[in-house]
């Protein structure tokens, strides 16, 4: 016995046009399941740059070796009447030099810890990457008189497990939204329009003070200079996450983001 099925060709459609939705919604969850898990657990991540409307932006300095070029670009800091900015000292370095730091910490400037040794801790274990940040911590506040809360990792490297840690002591992991390149040597014009060019509201500039870096202190001036012009108001990493929003990027598992020191 032959059956025939008649199908209303409209509900056939209705119901391909909803099938087809589902399966785009189901692709849509998938696809960024890490970042829901991320946040949707509370999870720590590292913070990049904040949302605002207000035309702030947030100086940052990292160093860990060398003898002559803090001291240039805190004089102009200081010529350029920028009080606000924020230094990532390694605690080797900050033990080996404690004037260069005294000088940081009167002249009201934001101190950061750039970690014990300058090694990936990504590559660590959990207790390996525990020692080093307290390690830093301990020194950084004999140096300083003051306990830094805000951390960013040698190399900028870092997993979930970094993250986690650092969290449980406290720590926040800053990284930077624009990043000057000038550990490249590139020349002081491409190191300018690199930051200017990229500067927006809430964004952390990544710079570097240690000697392998010739050119930061020589585009630092002209950079201050054209990112006023524009409206800009030079405020701690502190002072910018005051705001409500902060734009934090889940790490992927061993991925890591290599960078000089």
């Amino acid at each position: 016995m032959n059956y025939f099925y008649v199908v209303n060709g409209k509900k056939l459609k209705q119901a391909l046009i909803i099938a087809a939705a589902i399966v785009f919604a189901i692709g849509i969850i998938y696809s960024e399941r890490d970042q829901v898990t991320v946040f949707s657990q509370g999870e720590p991540a590292a913070i990049y740059s904040v949302q605002t409307d207000k035309k702030w932006i947030a100086l940052t300095f990292d160093i860990s070796w060398g003898e002559v070029r803090m001291e240039p670009i805190l004089k102009i800091l200081e010529d350029k009447g920028v009080k606000n900015a924020t230094f990532f000292l390694s605690s080797p370095w900050s033990k080996s030099h404690p004037e260069m730091v005294n000088r940081i910490v009167k002249g009201g400037w934001e101190v950061g810890s750039h970690g014990h040794k300058h090694v990936n801790y990504s590559s660590l274990n959990d207790e390996e990457i525990r020692t080093q940040i307290q390690t830093a911590h301990q020194v950084l506040n004999e140096v300083t008189g003051q306990s830094p809360n805000l951390i960013r990792m040698p190399n900028g490297d870092f997993d979930k497990r970094v993250l986690r840690i650092a969290n449980e002591l406290n720590y926040t992991v800053i990284q930077w939204d624009t990043d000057s390149l000038d550990w490249m040597n590139k020349g002081v014009d491409n190191i300018i329009n690199r930051v200017v060019s990229k500067a927006h509201p809430g964004d952390i500039v990544l710079m570097h003070a240690s000697d392998s870096c010739k050119q930061t202190h020589e585009a630092l001036p002209a950079i201050i200079d054209q990112l006023r012009a524009k409206g800009y108001e030079f405020v701690t990493v502190s002072e910018l996450l005051k705001q409500t929003q902060v734009s934090n990027k889940p790490p992927v598992e061993d991925q890591t983001m290599k960078h000089v020191q």
